[in-house]
């Protein structure tokens, strides 16, 4: 009996593959059997694992992922799915003016690298009739969070970017969907997760009271890349822990 969850010899190609929740999927994905492109511009280590592949290169130059996408479709004749996990956040102090070198970096970054691998990937999803792309979001691209605008307005960018993408192209069998974490305990955040005040604080804003892991976020990756989501396009999972339903705290 056919497993639908399985990405086994499925081609996937991971941004932001190099640490964090990129790595994390990226190494989980090739264990079941799926072969896996993890693009990044920095790796602490190549990999020696069996199809599992490291790509250094900035996502943010056109040439470059036109280049990669060309490189990998033409080794394995499709390419089924896209996991933009590429992210950086740059907050400053409450009491200074946000710089436009921080906007610039991190608009480009988390919006503008997806955007580009995404039009460099459609192209060849587009002549096999089928492909999932998966854009991780945020809860930021919800909410307001303070002293960081330019990785809440490229979230809220990408969530609307995956809704845009999910209209243009599901003429050609090609899903865009959004998985928006919550605070997951990262490298990324690891500043707040040490702070003992701040990480009591965003426990007790969950409704499930506690942190998430890089782990949490697995499943419904797994699932947005399977043939079990094969009916489900533009559409936003939360990983939150029930953050943004938690409305009025007890």
């Amino acid at each position: 009996m056919q497993d639908i969850f399985s990405i086994k010899d499925k081609i996937i190609i991971i941004t932001g593959g190099g640490g964090g929740i990129g790595n994390f999927l990226a190494l989980e994905m090739q264990k079941r059997s799926g072969t896996v492109y993890a693009v990044d511009r920095i790796f602490r280590s190549k990999s020696k694992k069996k199809n599992l592949f490291t790509i250094t290169a900035d996502i943010t130059n056109k040439k470059n992922v036109t280049r990669i996408c060309e490189n990998i479709f033409n080794t394995n004749k499709k390419i089924d799915v896209l996991i933009n996990a590429v992210g950086v956040t740059l907050p400053n102090s409450s009491d200074k003016e946000y710089s436009y070198a921080d906007w610039e970096k991190t608009i480009k970054t988390n919006l503008t690298g997806p955007f580009l691998i995404s039009q460099a990937v459609i192209k060849f999803m587009q002549k096999q009739n089928s492909g999932s792309i998966i854009n991780v979001t945020s809860i930021n691209a919800e909410l307001g969070f303070p002293n960081n605008p330019a990785y809440v307005a490229s979230k809220g960018g990408l969530k609307m970017l995956t809704k845009s993408l999910a209209k243009d192209y599901g003429k050609y069998g090609i899903r865009v969907n959004n998985i928006g974490p919550g605070y997951i305990n990262t490298k990324m955040t690891e500043k707040s997760y040490e702070n003992s005040k701040a990480r009591l604080a965003r426990v007790k804003q969950t409704l499930l009271r506690r942190w998430g892991e890089v782990s949490d976020l697995l499943g419904p990756c797994l699932f947005l890349a399977s043939d079990a989501s094969n009916y489900i396009t533009g559409q936003d999972i939360y990983v939150d822990g029930g953050w943004l339903v938690n409305g009025l705290i007890d």
